[in-house]
């Protein structure tokens, strides 16, 4: 008995000691992490005046996201035996000069996305990575200063595509306006005078126009993340048919050394692209048009590990 009561206050004891222990560590760390927190605001506060200054700003991050799986025999599924992959890149790069009198920005988007599911027990099965994602963006914007906020603007856009179908369609805006810079990371561009250049072999589905461009670009680097996120929208003047949006938000939290995690997705509105897929598709609709097709919401994303350069 004697021997159970001694046991019972060493244990008692010891989960005492640990308990005080436990709570002196973390009362002893909680100011840490406040002068931790206290230095990473100085630091951040520092950064934002070295952005400020005038000269050449670059940069880029990307992420990579991929998944490969064999099976052998694996009945219990419709095909047992297969090797499937899912591969995707995505990379965001800039390049802006910025002076007292003048500014030049340009970035670059790239998504590229390759799938592959090849049936080992089907002799005329394609086993190749056939392309999935295909996105290519360009842009270039040079301003003159009125105000610090405020700067006429010409601007110079790319879209295509780079792995299927290059230049076909191929968009180019050309355009001059106006540029708002109402905080340090945002960039608002507002061309009244524009025109939509759209290259493509058919003709009767896509068409040039003069129109409206407007342009939305929020890029970030706070601490461990960076962020970007780019709206541009193009309203034709001529036909409502001929406008387009397309919006794309990027992620990327770094961990260790540059090597970190990252998600971005897209949303696109194209009608004229709707309608080229439904009449060009094998089961498509060969009479539709503008009025007829179901223009729907056009959509991506990626996850995976993301490398800050």
């Amino acid at each position: 008995m004697k021997k159970v009561l001694f046991a019972l206050i060493a244990v008692f004891a010891l989960s005492s000691t640990y308990a005080q222990t436990l709570e002196e560590l973390k009362a002893e760390q909680a100011p840490k992490k406040d002068s931790i927190a206290a230095i990473q605001a100085r630091v951040d506060a520092l950064q934002s005046k070295i952005d400020a200054l005038p000269g050449w700003k670059k940069g880029a991050f990307g992420t990579i996201g991929a998944n490969l799986s064999g099976f052998s025999n694996w009945y219990a599924q419709g095909t047992p035996n297969n090797a499937s992959g899912n591969i995707g890149v995505t990379i965001n790069g800039f390049a802006n000069l910025k002076q007292e009198k003048f500014f030049w920005r340009n970035a670059a988007n790239v998504n590229l996305g390759w799938v592959k599911f090849d049936d080992k027990d089907d002799s005329t099965d394609d086993d190749s990575f056939k392309e999935a994602t295909d996105v290519f963006t360009i842009s270039s914007l040079y301003g003159r200063n009125l105000t610090k906020t405020m700067a006429i603007s010409a601007l110079g856009e790319y879209r295509t595509t780079i792995l299927n179908n290059f230049n076909d369609p191929g968009y180019l805006d050309l355009g001059i306006g106006a540029t708002w810079t109402p905080i340090q990371d945002l960039v608002v561009v507002i061309h009244p005078l524009n025109y939509n250049f759209v290259f493509a072999d058919n003709d009767a589905v896509f068409d040039s126009s003069f129109g409206a461009k407007i342009v939305a670009d929020y890029t970030r680097k706070i601490g461990k993340v960076n962020f970007k996120s780019n709206f541009s929208t193009f309203q034709s003047y001529k036909d409502g048919d001929l406008s387009n949006w397309t919006w794309i938000n990027s992620f990327g939290y770094t961990i260790w050394n540059g090597i970190g995690l990252g998600f971005e997705f897209g949303l696109r509105d194209n009608k004229q692209e709707a309608l080229n897929y439904e009449l060009t598709r094998a089961d498509g609709d060969t009479n539709a048009t503008f009025d007829s097709i179901d223009n729907e919401l056009q959509t991506y994303w990626l996850f995976g590990l993301n490398y800050a350069f």
